[in-house]
């Protein structure tokens, strides 16, 4: 006569079976408390109207939504931001996947150069914008000596001043500092293509642009698409480069989005008209992300 088996106290079953809830929830109330707060408060401060002489916590409306749409300086720096994107973007995929294609061979000091690649994506941007802007000084700085020994004559270009110069001095910097981020990525990617792809294609008689095109670059289109969105949400945000280097001038000519909310925010005081543009800027974001992951979804 077998004995009936033993069943465990209810509270026991209920532990056991929510045990992973427990572990993740302090990480996932660390992270409302973090993300959410901030988001909520934003969000209520602009249908206030909070500035510096005034602290007027009733509720205004759509007051300062209605204010995005005839801020013209709001819309030119958006146009700013797009223009950074739009030209730094490419460019550092462009350099990052050429990197990450010559150093999948194996090279002499193949770890040495990978690691002093990497060396200005570590440094941080305030620091990157100060060190560019000693490089670009139109006295001191080694660029306008470089063109000057090249050309033969004297050559100062004043590169964080004249209008048709800040641009590339921005690019150029920006370029330098995140090439190294997306030639990790794509490099990783890169490393992990089925191998019998690419050598049944050679055997077949496909040069190495061929291989490259259609069956490297297909096989790491998922991973590239996230480094682009990351990078891509960091363009939009781009502060501390620009903020070095010109300050948003020269006038307003390369004043982004970030350093139109400082300025909204913490030199004029516009509290509630700065939450306003931290929703516009999350809008943003959130339609970019949306679009990147449903061209990923539909390259699958």
């Amino acid at each position: 006569m077998s004995t009936p088996a033993v069943q465990p106290p209810t509270n026991i079953v209920f532990a056991d079976r929510n045990f992973k809830y427990l572990l993740v929830a302090p990480a996932i109330f660390m992270l409302l408390v973090v993300g959410l707060f901030p988001f909520i408060y934003t969000l209520l401060v602009s249908f206030q109207n909070i500035t510096l002489i005034e602290q007027d916590y009733s509720f205004s409306g759509f007051l300062h939504y209605a204010r995005l749409f005839e801020d013209w300086r709001l819309w030119e720096a958006i146009l700013h931001t797009a223009v950074f994107t739009a030209i730094a973007l490419p460019l550092e995929l462009i350099f990052g996947l050429l990197l990450a294609r010559l150093f999948l061979n194996d090279l002499p000091l193949k770890s040495l150069f990978v690691g002093l690649l990497v060396i200005p994506a570590v440094i941080s941007p305030i620091v990157a914008g100060s060190m560019w802007k000693l490089i670009f000084d139109h006295r001191y700085g080694p660029i306008n000596q470089i063109i000057s020994w090249i050309l033969g004559e004297p050559v100062t270009i004043l590169w964080t001043v004249s209008p048709q110069w800040v641009y590339p001095a921005i690019i150029i910097c920006e370029v330098w500092e995140w090439t190294p981020f997306m030639f990790l990525i794509l490099l990783a990617a890169l490393s992990n293509v089925d191998r019998s792809l690419i050598e049944a294609a050679e055997i077949d008689g496909a040069s190495f642009w061929k291989v490259f095109i259609h069956i490297s670059l297909p096989s790491i289109w998922p991973v590239m698409v996230i480094a682009l969105i990351i990078r891509a949400l960091d363009l939009v945000r781009l502060f501390e480069i620009v903020f070095q280097l010109t300050r948003g001038g020269p006038g307003n000519l390369t004043e982004t989005i970030s350093i139109y909310m400082y300025i909204k925010g913490f030199q004029q005081f516009e509290t509630s008209y700065m939450g306003a543009l931290v929703f516009l800027v999350i809008l943003l974001l959130t339609a970019i992300v949306m679009f990147a992951l449903s061209r990923v979804e539909i390259a699958r």
